[in-house]
């Protein structure tokens, strides 16, 4: 066929005698001029100018956009190149009805496509590299292509055209466009003045642009980039070389920040205050205030997601549009020829043609739309826009709902930093509550605001869908609707039994988790006494509990997987039925395929509406529990402190007013009256107000109950000097402290603090912070931080002090114990320390601080004597008393009293004396012998004290903590891939492919621990399902085109025929229904089994493992494997797992029935398999790490906001409230930009993927309607239908592999535990050789015995030999590291005996089965350990014994009358570690427990180390009598217990040196004994 550009079949084409504009050919090409001119002037520039990218700022170059009008210009640019579209189709289409090619029909179009296209580009580049006068070139393409537009608009309402005709609408809006634009162009100039003006306006960037430490630049660049995430590329590419961490995302954009949503919410939320302020009942509304801040971007959103859902009808309407068009096709081709030739030739001759025909050869809108070719491009437009506008409406909604979040828990913040401490101490907010509120409440809001759109836009949905489902199909579509909508109900009901459920196994696996942790704290024990059988059982109990609510849940959650997949076949069965016999015939291939997809278009929203309401409710809740919070007491203002003030109960608020009432030193406040006689007397002494820091008149405080705690408070505490508070214990001492820091209530009286020390000229002083105050509180609080964090605690670091103060507090032994020194973190997450080195390291704070004023509430008391008298004599009466500071301290330690400068006896709440020692003395005899009395008990108690030396016990635990974590310091990383350990070559390639690798082999392991059977069932269940389903259409298909097709599956004749299509359909779809809850719940059931065996042999392993594991790994470590592990197992990977295999075979069948439909689309899936596996590629491996970063984030915000609250006193105190806030803003910016990182990543995948499916979608439409020998309508259908689910479920494809991979993760570590060595239980010898009452003599023959802790380790035992006889008591001493405790495992075969023998009885022990051996022997450890249950339990878990061995084995230990008095006697409860009785209450325990089980030898492993003289005396009286004809084995921490013993062994560097008696030993005057003997006294 031959090309011109007029036209070839019409000679008059070219006439113009009628005037140049008559002609619309010389129209078409004047419409060309523009669009080359354009073209013509950019390309140069845009090649030679475009590296030239240049600004005077360093700012992130392609994201500055400063023009005016900038967004509005994209859209209208969009929406221009939207008309081109049309307007090429419109030419095409035009064209393909001619004789000869017309290329002015299209090509100007085309053309015009180019240069729009091109202006875009041109306009990006120039406005980043902010060259504003190259702009002038667009203004004048604006210029041109409107007045030919507008020409061309005149000819044609000159011809009398109207709004019919396609091209006349296309020509109108084309000149609203240009002219739109063209005015955009003109605001530029007018706004930037860059050109006819002579200062062009200079513009900086905004200042994230200008810190490149902002990364996130989604609210900074381009539309196009907004839209398509283009921005992310980089990130997500660069994942592959180096994973992603805090510093490669940078920054949050300041419009982002927590500070910035706080004070916009804040802002909001005060405005709600004031309205309801007059009306007493009225609370102010969160939901208002939220509105107020964040409704803007919730509408935006809330549009999005309105066009997207209407645009989502597009591919049904298009569907049946391009079906229909087959059926249409062979009628209408005949009589579309013959029509058009005749008329055009009239229109393009141009001279004279009558009006009437010249409109004929202009389509109609309605001819367009019903060609097919049209229909596929447009559904491949609807579909792009309809996921764009998807993915923007879901990322402002979670963008906001991040803002929220942030926002809500700097409200929450700044709330608990002003909380009355009344209310955490009374128990009104306690510390679970509050961190429900971070934890959960702002998250479920923040999930809200998520799915808040969906609350209107679903309802718009629904109704949408049903009424085109009736102009469809009439009445039998509210038949389907109505089986839709009946059954949404029982969604709600499952979703609502799927959170109980899922509380239920909550609360069992915690109290799984509660046993799991005693075990493994207690293990060394349990496996001395054989006795992990019997704690492996009770938390097997426990799990099976647990697995049957994980049972429950599962079954839920396939019912609620089954109902999604089930309603629609439902409802497709009775509408289609409901028809076929309404109508007497069965609908058209055009309707069933539209009304399929519409279904499936109606079920998503119904689904999501129960989580939806869910979620809608527990907001609701939470606001309520947000605003309790809110609205709770706070304390005062914080002005008091800055000088004198009042403060009253009425106002809570403190007020600053001077009182001159100061009081006379000496004159000690015996009541009222004399307070009131003394401020009579006051005048004379004017300038006795310097001498105190602090004064207190007439103050009554309470803990907010209204009655007062403390009454009638008089004190004053003297500058520089020391006061002590005294009294009983519960009489007020620490409640004065806080009562004067402002942390009560004060119900009348006045707290006074002197403004100015005025003494006090030195430079030091004046460089303090004057109101803050250093404390340490009674309870040690510490951060989650380093230790010399913990010391500063945000001062200025000063080495010489530093050290000064850790030496006053002896911590510097603690320090040199921790792997990393001062730098090792502690606190919860950290090293757990002992009470007293935190106490110690709390006063070290309070010392460092440099503040006037220091106080310590009663620092001595888990300190051990050897300790205070070391804090008391350096830290306080020298560093503090060197400083001039005024210190306030309670105390019990009465032996410290001469020390103090001014004394405050307290009783019952009140000040009983005041003065100094002296006073007292003199005044008040009566108290003073009292508490001579009292120090005269203490001094006695410090002779025994002397002895126990607590400190070295505390730092010895320490020390055992620590050794095993250094002689593994470098804890294999347990991620690490088994390859990369092979080939120790870290070169990039190798790296890349462990990160992509998917970890199949671990895939592989946790579908097989689920069982072969169940995992075939589910594999064949699977794949049967989806054969039906694809039946189900397929027979559809053929059902709805039989009219058109000839062969016909069933037979011919009418009423049969129907019957046979009904039946099989009604068959196919039962099955259908059947095989959806057979498969949901085989992939739910599979998971259960595989956690279930999972777990089994995870504890199975653990419990048999070598002492030398649990000793080397830490405990928390191990605990995870039990707690977050097992709950991805048990909770996570069966769901994803599901999801994962139902849209991985949705996508495959529909591939499959696509290529079937339409061959020629299998070219196509090449390059799109290409590039979906390369998108999936980089996303999982960036996915996982944001994942990881989100998640490692968290913690740490959530610890903040709980060591805030605990520590809020210390806070208060310290004046250090901003620096928390600072603290928190950041660890919730850090989250919040994790955060915002996974979900943009999560929007960069869905719209790539969506994407991929829309091009799917036109390759098939387009396969299928191209002439070469198609289809018939049917299959057309059907592959259309396929097609456009596709693009649901790719995107889930892909975030399933990603969230499975993360997921394997915890099946990958729980494998790494079983591949662990076992003890050996298996004894050579057989049960039977071993006698009943074994060993019944306690001879021990140790033969040339050599012991180390692992094969590849030193000995740490060589050739030891003793004879110890029958009933003999025998002493084992030697220093730190000897090898005594060693030989105490070796007994129990704890430890690896290499070498020799222990013979005990005549029996080699190493032949004895392990069970057998330990349960015949006795030991009593130096750490107390119970376990939570009864006495009873802990004493005898076989449940061997009779109540009468058990009392007499109390009595034995003295502990029976204290049994005898507690509720439930032997069955009385013990709490978790027996912290309910004291130290040395649980060692006589543990004698107890050891005399229950009768075996002739005792092992004591430094029994005595850890409790006082008292009960050392009970156990050391209880051994020699009660144990007089048993074997004993004592090994000494100190010496002088084992003088009297009948041998002694001592050791030395794991070599055997001396064994004699005690009496001989000491003859021999160098021997190490007698050196041991002598350094201990």
């Amino acid at each position: 066929m031959k090309v011109a550009f007029c036209g070839n079949d019409n000679p008059s084409a070219y006439n113009i005698s009628a005037g140049f504009l008559k002609n619309v050919c010389f129209l078409d090409a004047l419409n060309l001029v523009p669009h080359v001119f354009l073209l013509f002037i950019t390309f140069p520039i845009l090649f030679i100018g475009w590296g030239s990218q240049s600004s005077k700022v360093q700012i992130h170059h392609n994201t500055w956009l400063h023009f005016p009008g900038h967004n509005l210009r994209w859209i209208l640019t969009f929406t221009l190149l939207f008309v081109h579209v049309c307007e090429i189709g419109e030419g095409i289409v035009s064209d393909a009805q001619l004789k000869s090619r017309h290329l002015h029909l299209f090509l100007p179009a085309i053309m015009g496509f180019v240069a729009a296209t091109t202006s875009i580009v041109y306009y990006h580049n120039i406005e980043t590299s902010n060259f504003p006068k190259l702009l002038l070139a667009l203004f004048l393409y604006w210029v041109m292509a409107f007045v030919t537009k507008t020409i061309k608009l005149v000819r044609y309402c000159q011809d009398g055209f109207s709004f019919q005709q396609l091209r006349f609408c296309i020509t109108g809006l084309m000149v609203v466009l240009y002219g739109l634009l063209m005015a955009v162009e003109i605001n530029v100039i007018r706004v930037r003045k860059y050109v006819f003006f002579t200062n062009p306006q200079k513009v900086k960037p905004p200042e994230d642009l200008q810190d490149l430490g902002v990364r996130f630049l989604q609210p900074f660049v381009n539309l196009l980039s907004k839209a398509t995430y283009w921005w992310m590329n980089t990130l997500i590419i660069t994942a592959h070389r180096k994973p992603i961490d805090l510093k490669a995302i940078g920054k949050l954009p300041i419009a982002m920040r927590a500070l910035t949503n706080y004070v916009c919410l804040k802002d909001a939320y005060e405005e709600q205050k004031k309205k309801v302020a007059d009306k007493p009942n009225c609370k102010p509304s969160i939901w208002l205030a939220m509105y107020r801040a964040f409704g803007r971007p919730i509408l935006l959103s809330s549009t999005f997601r309105y066009l997207a859902d209407l645009l989502g009808f597009a591919g049904p309407l298009c569907i049946s549009g391009i079906v229909m068009s087959f059926s249409n096709d062979t009628e209408d081709d005949a009589l579309m020829a013959n029509a058009t030739s005749a008329n055009y030739t009239a229109l393009t001759s141009g001279a004279i043609y009558p009006v009437r025909n010249s409109t004929d050869p202009f389509l109609t809108s309605t001819n367009f739309l019903k060609t097919a070719y049209v229909l596929a491009v447009l559904l491949f437009l609807a579909l792009i826009l309809q996921r764009t506008f998807l993915q923007a409406s879901y990322y402002v909604t979670i963008e906001t709902g991040i803002n929220l979040r942030g926002a809500l828990l700097a409200m929450i913040y700044n709330k608990i930093l002003r909380l009355s401490t009344s209310n955490l101490s009374m128990g009104e907010m306690t510390l679970g509550q509050i961190n429900n509120l971070v934890a959960i409440e702002t998250n479920q809001l923040m999930w809200f605001l998520f799915l808040c759109p969906n609350l209107w836009a679903m309802p718009v949905q629904i109704i949408m869908g049903v009424i085109l489902l009736y102009n469809l199909l009439g009445q039998s579509a509210l038949v389907g609707a109505a089986v839709i909508v009946l059954l949404a109900p029982i969604q709600y009901f499952i979703a609502t039994k799927l959170a109980e459920a899922q509380k239920s196994t909550l609360d069992y696996s915690t109290e799984r988790l509660k046993k799991t942790n005693e075990i493994l704290k207690g293990i060394k024990l349990l496996k001395l006494y054989a006795w992990e059988h019997i704690f492996c059982r009770s938390v097997e109990e426990t799990r099976v509990k647990e697995l049957t609510s994980l049972k429950t849940f599962a079954l839920y959650t396939s019912l609620s997987i089954f109902m999604n997949a089930a309603i629609p076949i439902a409802a497709v069965l009775a509408t289609f039925v409901t028809y076929t016999y309404v109508k007497e015939e069965p609908p058209t291939t055009a309707q069933a395929f539209a009304s399929l997809s519409l279904f499936h278009i109606l079920v998503t929203p119904l689904f999501l509406l129960s989580t939806v309401v869910r979620f809608a409710v527990k907001a609701v809740i939470s606001v309520q529990k947000l605003n309790e919070f809110l609205i709770s007491d706070e304390i005062g203002d914080d002005s008091w402190r800055n000088g004198d003030t009042a403060l009253t109960y009425e106002s809570c608020k403190k007020h600053t007013g001077l009182s001159s009432k100061a009081i006379n030193r000496k004159q000690p406040l015996r009541h009222q009256l004399d307070s009131y006689e003394s401020s009579l007397r006051i005048p004379t002494r004017h300038l006795d107000i310097d001498d105190c820091a602090i004064k207190v008149t007439n103050g009554y405080f309470s803990w907010g109950s209204g009655l007062a705690t403390l009454s009638n408070i008089d004190i004053r505490i003297p500058t520089g000097q020391m006061t002590m508070i005294v009294g009983q214990v519960g009489c007020g001492k620490s409640s004065l402290l806080l009562a004067i820091l402002g942390e009560m209530q004060a119900l009348e009286g006045k707290v006074h603090w002197n403004r100015v020390y005025e003494s006090e000229s030195s430079f030091e002083a004046s460089r303090r912070n004057r109101y803050s105050v250093a404390y340490a509180a009674q309870k040690p609080w510490l951060l989650n931080a380093t230790v010399e964090e913990n010391i500063t605690f945000g001062s200025p670091f000063n080495k010489q002090r530093y050290k000064a103060v850790t030496d006053a507090c002896s911590l510097q032994p603690d320090i040199d114990l921790l792997p990393f020194g001062d730098q090792t973190e502690i606190g919860e997450r950290g090293i757990n320390l002992s009470g007293g080195q935190r106490q110690r390291i709390c006063v070290a704070r309070a010392l460092y601080q440099n503040t006037n004023i220091v106080f310590l509430d009663d620092p001595f008391s888990a300190l051990d004597i050897h300790l205070s008298d070391h804090l008391m004599q350096e830290g306080i009466l020298k560093f503090l008393k060197d400083d001039k500071r005024t210190l306030v301290l309670v105390t019990h330690k009465l032996q410290y009293l001469p020390h103090a400068d001014w004394i405050i006896a307290m009783k019952d709440g009140t000040v009983l004396r005041e003065g100094t020692l002296k006073d007292i003395q003199t005044k008040d005899v009566e108290l003073y012998e009292h508490w001579k009395t009292l120090m005269n008990r203490q001094d006695q108690e410090l002779e025994k004290d002397m002895e126990a030396d607590q400190t070295t016990l505390e730092r010895k635990t320490l020390r055992r903590a620590m050794y095993p974590r250094e002689s593994k310091a470098q804890l294999e990383d347990e991620d690490e891939e088994e390859e990369e350990e092979e080939e120790d070559d870290d070169n990039m390639s190798t790296v890349m492919r462990l990160r992509t690798k998917m970890p199949w082999k671990t895939c592989w392991q946790y579908l097989t621990s689920g069982g072969f059977l169940l995992l075939s069932l589910m594999i064949f269940s699977k794949l049967l399902k989806h054969s039906v389903i694809v039946a189900i259409d397929y027979w559809l298909a053929q059902w709805t085109s039989m009219t058109n097709n000839g062969k016909a599956l069933c037979s011919t004749e009418e009423p049969a025929r129907k019957t046979c299509y009904v039946a099989v359909f009604s068959i196919l779809s039962g099955a259908g229904i059947v095989l959806c809850l057979v498969t949901s719940l085989t992939v739910e059931w599979m998971g259960l089994t595989a956690a279930k065996n999972l777990h089994h042999d995870l504890l199975n392993k653990i419990i048999l493992g070598p002492i030398r594991f649990f000793d080397t790994t830490p405990l928390g470590l191990i605990l995870n494997r039990f707690s977050a592990d097992t709950n991805i197992i048990d909770q996570h990977i069966p769901p994803t797992l599901e999801s994962l295999s139902r849209s991985t075979l949705l996508c495959l069948s529909a591939i499959g029935i696509i290529s079937y439909a339409t061959p020629w689309f299998v070219v196509a899936l090449v390059p799109l398999g290409i590039a979906f596996y390369f998108i999936q590629k980089y996303f999982r491996v960036a996915s996982k790490d944001l994942q990881e970063l989100d998640d490692s984030t968290q913690l740490p915000l959530l610890c903040h906001f709980s060591e805030t609250a605990e520590g809020l006193t210390t806070i208060r105190a310290f004046r250090h409230e901003p620096r928390f806030k600072q603290r928190m803003l950041e660890l919730t910016d850090t989250n919040n930009i994790a955060y915002l990182f996974l979900s943009a990543a999560n929007r960069w995948l869905e719209v790539r993927t969506d994407y991929l499916g829309a091009f799917i979608v036109l390759t098939a439409a387009v396969a299928s309607i191209s002439p070469y020998d198609g289809p018939k309508s049917g299959l057309v259908g059907l592959g259309l239908l396929y097609a456009l689910t596709i693009t649901n479920y790719l995107n889930w494809v892909v975030r399933n592999l990603a969230d499975l991979e993360v997921q394997m993760g915890a099946v990958k570590k729980v494998n790494s535990f079983l591949n662990m060595e076992s003890e050996n239980y298996e004894g050579t010898m057989d049960i039977s050789q071993v006698p009943k009452d074994w060993p019944q003599e306690g001879e021990i023959k140790i033969e040339n015995l050599c012991v180390r802790y692992e094969n590849n380790l030193k000995p740490v035992l060589k050739h030891v030999k003793a004879y110890i006889k029958p009933g003999q008591k025998v002493g084992i001493c030697g220093r730190t590291g000897s090898g005594k405790s060693s030989l105490s495992l070796a007994f129990f075969r704890m430890v690896d005996i290499f070498d020799g023998k222990i013979v005990i009885d005549g029996i080699d022990i190493s032949k004895m089965p392990l069970d057998m051996l330990r349960s015949r022997l006795s030991i009593i450890l130096q750490d107390p350990i119970l376990f939570s249950g009864s006495i009873r339990f802990n004493l005898d878990p076989e449940c061997k014994c009779t109540d009468d061995t058990l009392w007499e084995a109390l009595e034995i230990a003295q502990l029976k009358n204290m049994v005898k008095s507690l509720p439930g006697g032997l069955d009385a409860i013990v709490t978790e570690g027996g912290e309910n009785f004291s130290v040395g209450q649980r060692q006589l325990f543990c004698l107890a427990r050891a005399f229950v089980r009768k075996s002739s030898i005792l092992i004591m492993d430094e029994a005595t180390a850890s409790i006082d003289m008292a009960t050392e005396n009970i156990l050391q009286k209880v051994v020699m009598t009660a144990f007089a004809d048993r074997t004993v084995v004592t090994i000494a921490h100190r010496v002088s217990q084992i003088l009297d013993a009948d041998l002694v062994l001592v050791f030395s560097e794991g070599d055997l040196v001396e064994c004699d008696t005690a009496a001989n030993l000491l003859l021999r005057e160098e021997g190490l004994f007698t050196t041991l003997v002598k350094t201990n006294k």
